[in-house]
């Protein structure tokens, strides 16, 4: 008997390294890891190191090229701006997608932050000073409460950094983490409103079609002179919602005008050889 599990236990785990697929243990859920050479591909043909982790809720399955960069933590960067969204709407900072934040008329560091904006604006073009103005505004005491009760990654911040923990410093977040915290809020599993919910979900939108519609939010830090892009968020098609988190970085050679375009151009590659868009 004692043989014969151990030889049903080999084929499994035979059958499982043939796949490129492990197990693993992650609370409640029983999740697989899928490895996707097709990925690292699609990162090498243009020079960017990093991965590509997508998440397929109905198959519990985490699709990836590089599972060890996934859980390594980085700056959140602009990633941020959706958690600091639920917490500004549900203290009343930002009060409803009506809002608007003034120009103060003095230069930005882009072109398209040097006028007022509405909430929606500002969130898609990443206004970094009027999320700076709402982090302030929350304060370090309410923001680290709220921060504990989505459980956001790993934020450190003081009175000191409270406009700029995203940005710079020992913050971090990985990309399960990344995708974790879109699941709970796609699923209405954050402890919020169904109004901040809803509000979140519509300035989220980054595209729609006949086919698919795409939440999400892009992200770019600089830490120890080495830049790091994100773009993460969820996509729904064919009747099926999948999360993903990318994160990547520049080989030397990389043009880095490049950079911002992308960090989602790999992951719509990505989406591609999964079949979920054409």
């Amino acid at each position: 008997m004692k043989t014969l599990c151990l030889v049903i236990c080999i084929v499994l785990i035979s059958s499982c390294s043939n796949n490129n697929v492990v197990n693993r243990q992650t609370g409640e859920k029983n999740e697989t890891l899928a490895h996707k050479p097709a990925f690292q591909g699609i990162l090498d043909s243009v020079e960017l190191l990093g991965s590509i982790l997508i998440f397929d809720p109905e198959l519990k399955t985490f699709y990836s090229n590089d599972f060890e960069w996934s859980k390594s933590g980085k700056l959140p960067a602009s990633t941020f701006k959706i958690p600091n969204s639920i917490i500004g709407l549900e203290t009343g900072v930002i009060k409803d997608e009506s809002t608007i934040f003034k120009w103060d008329g003095k230069k930005k560091a882009l072109k398209n932050w040097e006028q007022d904006l509405v909430l929606k604006d500002a969130f898609q073009f990443s206004c970094v000073p009027c999320y700076q103005s709402v982090a302030r505004e929350i304060g370090t005491k309410r923001m680290n409460e709220f921060l504990e009760k989505l459980t956001y990654g790993t934020m450190r911040f003081d009175s000191t950094s409270i406009d700029q923990f995203w940005l710079e410093g020992e913050s971090a977040i990985n990309q399960f983490e990344q995708i974790s915290f879109l699941e709970r809020l796609d699923q209405s599993q954050l402890p919020i409103s169904k109004r901040t919910e809803k509000i979140l979900k519509r300035i989220m939108i980054m595209e729609e079609t006949n086919d698919y519609k795409i939440y999400g939010k892009t992200g770019w830090a600089v830490r120890d002179e080495i830049d790091n892009g994100w773009f993460v968020g969820f996509i729904i098609a064919k009747g099926k919602t999948y999360y993903f988190a990318t994160n990547i970085e520049a080989k030397e050679r990389f043009n880095m005008d490049l950079f911002p375009r992308m960090r989602k151009e790999v992951t719509f590659k990505a989406m591609e050889e999964m079949g979920f868009i054409e």
